[in-house]
């Protein structure tokens, strides 16, 4: 897993979870997933465990 910044994420990224805006793009074997800060926190063993890129901008929030 490596974490690298491709297409900075938008308004118009959502969470594919809730539908919150999106600030963590997973690069997986099968497509991508986006999730919001929520989300990313509450699945982020997982997803460090299955990701191929991770694009993090949850520093956004602060």
């Amino acid at each position: 897993m490596t974490t690298t910044a491709v297409e900075e994420l938008t308004a118009a990224d959502r969470c594919d979870r809730c539908g919150a805006q999106a600030y963590l793009r997973v690069v997986l074997n099968s497509g991508e997933l986006l999730f919001c800060a929520h989300h990313a926190k509450a699945h982020s063993d997982r997803i460090k465990q299955v990701a191929l890129t991770i694009q993090d901008e949850t520093g956004k929030l602060n």
